[in-house]
C-alpha cells in the first residue's frame, strides 16, 4: 500500500475539492450582492435617513479629488453605507450629479464597488457613465461601459437599451453614452448585442462615431456583415480613418481573398484619399502569414513609389516573414536597409531576427543579436529572454537556461513567462534533475506567480516516470486544495502510475470520483483504466470500466476494444475476445492491425494454427494490411510445430514482395532456431540480416550467446563473446557464459570470467554470486563455492537467507560440519535465522 497520504486518499481535501469542483469554478460573481429591496414604507422618521445622512455630509464638506479616501478606514462612515439599498445610491449618485458634485459622485460609486464589494445596479452604472461622458472622460468610459458589458454577458441588450430609452433619454451626453455601448459590445465580440445597440441608435437618430464603427468591422471581418456595416459608414457621411479600410482589408486576406483585398485597396485608397501605410502593412502583414513574402516585398516597393515612407512596423513585417522562411541574409539585408533609411531597430526588430536563427538552432546567433541590442541600450523583453531560454533548453544546456531566468528577474519590469518556466521544468525533469525541477516550482510560487496546470502537469508526470508516486499525488492533491483543475495529462500520469506500482483500489477510487464528478468527457482516461486492469489479468473490472464510460455517454475509441480484446486473450477466453470484434464495427470503428495481431497471437498459443490464418485472410479482406509484427507472430505459431524449414516456406509464400523484414522479425525467428537446436540456421539468418544492412542489435548476440551456452557449445559461444568486445559487451553477456562454465564445471574460467565483469565497472548484485553458488552447490563443488562466498564478502556484498540455506544445505548434504558451522555463524553476524532456514 502507499503510505498514508495514498491509504486513503479522498479522506484528504481531494474528494471533497473533487464534489465541490463544479459549482465554484461556475461560479462568476463572489462579490457580496446587496438586494435591491424597495424602499421601506415611509414613517414619520424620528432620526435622519442614510440617505439624508451621507448626502449632508458632501454637501457641508469641501471636496476635491481623492479627498473621499481618508473616510474609507471610519467604522461608523462604513457601517452607514452598508445600511444603503440600490434605490438610496441611485438617489445619492444622481443627486450629486445634479449638483455638479461629478467628482464626489464617480468616487462614491467606485468606493462602494472596489472597498465593500457591493455590487451595483445597471441604473447607477449609467449615472456614472453619463457624468464620465459629461466631464469627457471618454477613456475611463469605455472601460466602466465595459465592465458592465462583461457582467451582463451576452443578450443583455434589449434590457439595457430600454432602460437607456426609459431613464436617460433626455439626459446630457446620452449620445455619446450610446456610442459608447456599442463600442463596448463590439470590444467584448457581443456582435449581437453591437448589432441590436445600433439598430437602435438608428431609430433615436444617434450617429455612431467612427472608432465605433471600426470596433464593430473588425469583430464582422471574417463575415459578409461587414460590407452591410461598410455601406453604412459611407451613407452616414462620415469620414472613414486610416484603419477603416485596413481592417476590411484585412478581413478579405484573412478569408484567403487575397485578389478581392488588392481590388479594394486600388478602388478606394488609391482612388479616393490616397494609400495609407497602415493598408499597405497589413497588406505585407496577410502575404507574408500566407507564404508570399516576395508579394510582401513588392508592397513595399508600392509604398515607395507611392511617396509614402515605410515605419519600423513595416520592415519588421518583411524581417518577421524572411526569418521564418529561413532566409537570414535577406532578413538581415532589410534590416540594414531599414536603418539607411533613418529608421532605428526597435526591440521587435531584434527578437524577429534572433527568433529566425533560434529556428535554425543557431543559439549563436541569437546570443549575437541579444549582445547587439544591449550595445545599443535596446532592453530585451520577456519575448527575448523566454525565446533565448527555450533555445538552450532544447540545446540540452539548461544551466544556461537556468541562469538567464535568474538575470531576467534583475531586470527592472521584466518578469519570467509561463513559457519559460515550463520550458525549464519539463528540461529538467526530462534530464532526471527533478530536485532542481522542485526548487524552480517553489520558487515560481514564493515569487508570487501562480503556477498554472501546465506546470503542475509537468512535474507530475516526471515525478511518476521517476516512479515517485508518492510525491507526484501529493503535488496533485495540492492542486485540488488550491482550486487547480488539473488537465488530462496529470489525470494520466497518475493512473498509468497507480497501475504500474500495483495500487489498483487508490486508482478505481480517483476514477470513479472524476466520473462522479463530470470531469471525465472523453475516453483516454478510461482506456488507461481498462488496458490496466486488462494488463492485470483481472478482465471482469476492465469491462465494468468499458460499461460504465459508455453509460455515461463517452464514445470508446479502438484502444478501448484492442485492451478488452487483449485481457479476454489473456484469461485464455478466446471465443469472448473476438466477439469484440463485432461491438468494434456496431461502434462504427473499424479492427486495427493490432486488434487482428492480438487475436492471431492468442489463436497461435493454443496451436489453433488454422484459426490464425483465417484471421489473416480476414485481416486482408477489411483491406488492412499485416505488419512485421503480424508475420513475426504467424512465425512464431508455425515454428510451434518443430517444423522450421516447413514454417519458413509456409511464411515466405505468405510475404508480399515488398515485404522488409526488421530486426524484430529476425530475432523471433533466430530464437525459435535456437530453441530447437539450429544454430546453423539462426547464425545464416544473423548473416542474412548483415547482407540486407539490418543492423543486428545487442538482443540480436545475446540470443545467439545463449543459444550455444544452453547447448553446451561453449568453445562457439567464447568466440561470439570475443568478437562482441569489438561492439560492446553487456553484463548479461558475461552472466550466460559464466552460468555456462558453473553448469560445466568449468570453475576456473567462471572466475576469470567473473573478475573481467567486475573489472568493467558493472554492478555487481547478490543475485549475481546467487546464480553461480547455486550451480557450484548442485555440482557439489563447495570448496568453489567458498571461495565465491569469500569474492562475495570481500567486494562488500552482503549474503541473504536463501543463498545461506542453499550453501548450507549443500554442507550438510556431505556431512562438512565445520563449513556448516562457519556459514551458521556468519548467517548469525549478519542477523540472519539460521535455524528457520535450515528447517
Amino acid at each position: 500500500m502507499l503510505p498514508l497520504i495514498l491509504k486513503s486518499p479522498f479522506k484528504s481535501p481531494l474528494i471533497s475539492s473533487l464534489i465541490l469542483l463544479k459549482s465554484s469554478f461556475s461560479t462568476t460573481n463572489l462579490a457580496i450582492h446587496h438586494p435591491e429591496s424597495p424602499p421601506p414604507t415611509p414613517t414619520t422618521p424620528t432620526h435622519p435617513t442614510p440617505t439624508s445622512r451621507i448626502l449632508s455630509f458632501f454637501l457641508q464638506t469641501h471636496f476635491t479629488k481623492g479627498s473621499i479616501n481618508p473616510f474609507k478606514a471610519n467604522p461608523s462612515f462604513k457601517n452607514l453605507i452598508l445600511e444603503l439599498h440600490s434605490v438610496e445610491i441611485e438617489g445619492i449618485i444622481e443627486k450629486l450629479s445634479v449638483l455638479d458634485n461629478y467628482e464626489i459622485a464617480i468616487e462614491f460609486f467606485f468606493l462602494l464597488r472596489n472597498e465593500y464589494g457591493f455590487s451595483h445596479s445597471r441604473v447607477s452604472y449609467f449615472l456614472v457613465a453619463h457624468i464620465l461622458a459629461k466631464k469627457q472622460r471618454f477613456r475611463a468610459l469605455k472601460f466602466h461601459l465595459q465592465d458592465l458589458v462583461q457582467y451582463e454577458g451576452p443578450g443583455s441588450a434589449h434590457s439595457i437599451c430600454e432602460l437607456l430609452l426609459s431613464r436617460f433619454q433626455k439626459w446630457h451626453s446620452n449620445h455619446v453614452v450610446w456610442d459608447m455601448l456599442a463600442s463596448a459590445y463590439s470590444r467584448c465580440r457581443m456582435v449581437d448585442d453591437a448589432l441590436f445597440v445600433f439598430a437602435k441608435m438608428k431609430d433615436l437618430n444617434i450617429q455612431a462615431s467612427i472608432i465605433t464603427y471600426n470596433n464593430l468591422l473588425y469583430n464582422l471581418r471574417y463575415t459578409d456583415n461587414i460590407w452591410d456595416v461598410y455601406d453604412d459608414i459611407k451613407a452616414s457621411g462620415i469620414s472613414p480613418s486610416m484603419y477603416t479600410n485596413s481592417i476590411l482589408i484585412d478581413g478579405l486576406c484573412k478569408q484567403s481573398l487575397m485578389e478581392k483585398a488588392v481590388d479594394f485597396f486600388r478602388e478606394t485608397e488609391c482612388r479616393e484619399s490616397g494609400p495609407s501605410v497602415v493598408s499597405f502593412n497589413t497588406l505585407m502583414s496577410s502575404s507574408c502569414k500566407m507564404g508570399s513574402v516576395d508579394v510582401a516585398k513588392s508592397f513595399l516597393c508600392m509604398m515607395f513609389k507611392s511617396g509614402l515612407h515605410p515605419n519600423v512596423y513595416s520592415y519588421n513585417i518583411l524581417i518577421h516573414g524572411l526569418s521564418v522562411a529561413g532566409a537570414m541574409e535577406e532578413a538581415l539585408d532589410f534590416a540594414d536597409d531599414m536603418e539607411k533609411h533613418g529608421l532605428e531597430p526597435d526591440v521587435v526588430t531584434f527578437n524577429v531576427l534572433a527568433k529566425g536563427f533560434h529556428l535554425l538552432g543557431m543559439m549563436n546567433g541569437v546570443q549575437k543579436f541579444v549582445d547587439e541590442m544591449l550595445h545599443r541600450d535596446v532592453n530585451p523583453d520577456i519575448f527575448t529572454y523566454t525565446m533565448l531560454i527555450c533555445g538552450y533548453c532544447k540545446a540540452g544546456n539548461i544551466d544556461e537556461g537556468m541562469k538567464l531566468r535568474e538575470e531576467m528577474f534583475s531586470k527592472e519590469g521584466v518578469h519570467a513567462s509561463h513559457i519559460s518556466d515550463n520550458m525549464l521544468l519539463s528540461s529538467l525533469c526530462k534530464s532526471g534533475r527533478l530536485d532542481e525541477a522542485l526548487n524552480l516550482f517553489l520558487k515560481i510560487e514564493s515569487s508570487g506567480h501562480k503556477p498554472d496546470p501546465i506546470m503542475y502537469s509537468i512535474l507530475i508526470r516526471g515525478l511518476c516516470k521517476q516512479g515517485l508516486i508518492e510525491m507526484a499525488f501529493q503535488l496533485y492533491d495540492d492542486m485540488w486544495c488550491k482550486r487547480i483543475l488539473p488537465n488530462i495529462v496529470a489525470h494520466r500520469s497518475i493512473l498509468k502510475s497507480f497501475f504500474e506500482k500495483g495500487y489498483m483500489c487508490e486508482a478505481k477510487v480517483l476514477f470513479d470520483a472524476l466520473i462522479n464528478s463530470d470531469l471525465i468527457d472523453d475516453i483516454i482516461l478510461g482506456n488507461i483504466m481498462i488496458d490496466g486492469f486488462a494488463k492485470l489479468g483481472d478482465i471482469d473490472e476492465a469491462v465494468q470500466v468499458y460499461e460504465l464510460i459508455t453509460g455515461n455517454g463517452v464514445s470508446p475509441s479502438i484502444v478501448t476494444f484492442n485492451s478488452l480484446i487483449y485481457g479476454f486473450c489473456k484469461a485464455r477466453k478466446l471465443d469472448d475476445a473476438k466477439k469484440w470484434v463485432d461491438t468494434i464495427f456496431a461502434h462504427g470503428l473499424i479492427p486495427s492491425v493490432r486488434t487482428y495481431t492480438t487475436l492471431m497471437d492468442a489463436y497461435g498459443e493454443e496451436g489453433k494454427i488454422q484459426a490464425v490464418f483465417e484471421l489473416l485472410e480476414e485481416m486482408k479482406a477489411r483491406g488492412i494490411e499485416p505488419t512485421h509484427v503480424t508475420y513475426t507472430v504467424i512465425m512464431k505459431c508455425l515454428c510451434k510445430r518443430r517444423q522450421m524449414h516447413e514454417s519458413v516456406r509456409i511464411l515466405k509464400s505468405m510475404l508480399p514482395d515488398d515485404f522488409q523484414p526488421d530486426e524484430v522479425f529476425y530475432n523471433t525467428i533466430i530464437k525459435i532456431l535456437c530453441e530447437a537446436r539450429d544454430m546453423k540456421g539462426a547464425f545464416q539468418l544473423h548473416k542474412e540480416m548483415v547482407v540486407h544492412k539490418i543492423q543486428p542489435s545487442r538482443a540480436t548476440y545475446n540470443i545467439l550467446l545463449n543459444g550455444l551456452c544452453t547447448h553446451g557449445e561453449l568453445k562457439d559461444a567464447e568466440e561470439l563473446f570475443s568478437t562482441l568486445q569489438d561492439v560492446g559487451l553487456m553484463k548479461c553477456d558475461y552472466t550466460i557464459l559464466i552460468k555456462a562454465h558453473c553448469a560445466k564445471g568449468s570453475v576456473r574460467k567462471a572466475v576469470i570470467m567473473f573478475q573481467k565483469m567486475i573489472e568493467k565497472g558493472f554492478e555487481i548484485s547478490v543475485r549475481d554470486y546467487s546464480a553461480v553458488i547455486n550451480r557450484l552447490c548442485k555440482r557439489n563443488l563447495q570448496a568453489d563455492v567458498k571461495m565465491f562466498l569469500r569474492m562475495m564478502l570481500f567486494h562488500g556484498v552482503s549474503v541473504d537467507s536463501q543463498i545461506c540455506f542453499v550453501m548450507l544445505n549443500s554442507f550438510l548434504h556431505i556431512r562438512n560440519h565445520n563449513y556448516a558451522f562457519q556459514l551458521s555463524a556468519l548467517m548469525i553476524k549478519c542477523g540472519l535465522d539460521g535455524d528457520s532456514n535450515c528447517g
